[in-house]
């Protein structure tokens, strides 16, 4: 790696920094976007730098959204009486993806997990929460993935919102365990959420 430029290095450097991207893979892509002659290198980075001026968090459910409402939340066609919470903002794309789902979203951006230091403040979970309390929402659907931190999230969540009279639901065992939402396929999200079965907190 020495061997190439410093600004090469530094282009492979930051494209490590990419889930699931190695220095190989990083210095394959890297090798690709100089090699392009269309002007690639420079559309990349400008649709980069405008996605991340443009793009914040809804101030309701924070899904990604360049205004202050997200599509879904601004849609009058949704149920407000029914809220699905889920992890991350890829989640609810696997929802839309089913297009049986006509309520609104919460992501929580994260999981309950206390082994690698992460506790309910750093979800959001106190904003669930104040969209609950004024005893409009009827059900709230736990969306978290089958996993162990998952599950822990899911159970957590339904405790707090049990506190308020909320009734909430987790997605029936249709996903695999350990299974990650966004990579569920339609017919297996569409039978776990019509298969959803109340959380007892108690």
């Amino acid at each position: 790696m020495q061997s190439f430029p410093p600004s090469f290095r530094r282009l492979v450097h930051e494209l490590t920094r990419l889930p699931s991207i190695g220095e190989k893979s990083a210095t394959r892509l890297a090798y690709f976007i100089l090699r392009q002659e269309d002007g690639f290198g420079e559309k990349l980075a400008g649709a980069i730098q405008h996605a991340c001026t443009t793009i914040g968090l809804c101030k309701t459910c924070f899904f990604l959204s360049e205004s202050e409402q997200c599509q879904f939340c601004s849609d009058p066609g949704r149920d407000p009486q029914l809220i699905c919470v889920v992890e991350k903002p890829m989640d609810i794309i696997a929802f839309e993806r089913m297009g049986e789902f006509r309520g609104l979203y919460h992501v929580l951006h994260g999981l309950w997990a206390p082994l690698r230091g992460q506790g309910p403040e750093s979800m959001k979970l106190r904003e669930l929460l104040h969209r609950t309390k004024g005893g409009e929402v009827e059900e709230v659907i736990i969306a978290t993935s089958s996993t162990v931190e998952g599950d822990a999230t899911a159970l957590y969540v339904a405790a707090q919102l049990s506190e308020q009279g909320v009734p909430s639901s987790r997605l029936a065992q249709g996903m695999p365990k350990g299974g990650e939402l966004e990579y569920s396929d339609e017919v297996t999200l569409s039978r776990a959420l019509s298969g959803r079965s109340r959380i007892h907190s108690s």
